[in-house]
């Protein structure tokens, strides 16, 4: 008897100890549902802070346009006959069988537009498997660009060396597509590696150049997220002054890297 009333003793404080943990565990599953709801709620907020500072330049916005109408009218006036030049050297070296190239990117709001550009390519050079080695396309997949590309032509070294391939997207530009300055337009595959900071991203017009273009050094990647961050922190803070410090840095990164032979 006195063995049986040990054993039911035994059951209870058994059931008592269960009881006593599953409690805990529940209150613990609360309180991570709660914090997590709480982180969830936090990140929501500061999103939309983040677009509201964003979106909230209007007089700003306004203004950069009528800058941007105006500079890519007289650009375009005023680079005609290089325009013509350049048209004239692709054509000569007979590399392809167009001048001009466009390609699919987004624009603001995530709206898909064709920026315009000289062709620096070879045809077919779409085809990366078949120009590309193995070490190549691994850097080609995760930062969008390629060091010592085989596809790019001797004119086409030129033109982009000296950023004059990109003279085409003045047309982007009167058309309301690019802004002479922004964030790089990208490609709807790069989106990915904005996460939550896509939208923001898309949150205004991408420029012809931009704080990453002016600014970046060898080690600004996507892969160490240092290209994503310059571009975000751009759209946070932009203003007029520092849109001419960035078209005149613009051109100091371009002589540097012409001197460079890059």
């Amino acid at each position: 008897m006195q063995s049986d009333n040990k054993s039911l003793g035994g059951a209870k404080s058994s059931v008592a100890v269960r009881e006593r943990a599953q409690a805990v565990n529940t209150a613990a599953v609360g309180e991570q549902r709660s914090l997590s709801a709480e982180q969830h709620r936090a990140s929501i907020a500061a999103k939309k802070k983040a677009l509201k500072i964003a979106r909230g330049k209007k007089t700003y916005d306004t203004v950069k346009r009528i800058f941007d109408v105006v500079g890519s009218l007289m650009g375009l006036m005023v680079l005609s006959p290089v325009f013509l030049l350049i048209s004239l050297l692709i054509i000569a070296e007979r590399s392809g069988r167009h001048v001009f190239f466009k390609q699919r990117r987004l624009g603001m709001g995530g709206k898909p537009i064709y920026i315009y550009k000289f062709r620096t390519m070879i045809d077919n050079a779409e085809d990366v498997t078949r120009w590309l080695s193995e070490e190549q396309l691994r850097q080609y997949y995760s930062e969008y660009k390629v060091e010592n590309d085989p596809r790019v032509t001797r004119v086409g070294k030129f033109l982009r060396r000296t950023g004059l391939d990109e003279l085409p997207q003045l047309l982007n530009i009167l058309k309301g597509e690019l802004s002479i300055v922004g964030p790089r337009p990208i490609q709807e595959s790069e989106t990915v590696l904005y996460g939550k900071d896509k939208n923001l991203l898309l949150s205004i017009r991408p420029g012809l150049t931009g704080y990453w273009q002016a600014y970046c050094s060898g080690d600004t990647t996507y892969t160490n997220r240092k290209r994503q961050r310059m571009e975000i922190h751009y759209v946070l803070h932009r203003n007029l002054l520092w849109d001419i410090k960035i078209c005149l840095a613009t051109f100091g990164a371009i002589v540097r890297k012409v001197k460079r032979g890059q």
